[in-house]
């Protein structure tokens, strides 16, 4: 009979590398919900189709906007 070992443990990701993704993620995410939910083409007024797709996503949220 065969017997089936269990994988190798893999280490979980370093706390550095954890920080280093928060602190790209973090400030990504808020500038994406600024523009989504609070823009209202104050910034993305720049081009018809951004200022479109930041509109579209607020419906789509259910956040007021006119």
């Amino acid at each position: 009979m065969s017997t089936l070992s269990a994988p190798s443990s893999s280490s979980p990701a370093p706390l550095s590398r954890v920080a280093l993704w928060s602190l790209l993620a973090v400030p990504a995410l808020m500038l994406l919900g600024y523009l989504v939910l609070m823009d209202n083409g104050a910034v993305s007024q720049t081009g018809a189709y951004l200022h479109e797709l930041m509109h579209d996503g607020r419906h789509l949220l259910g956040v007021p906007c006119h």
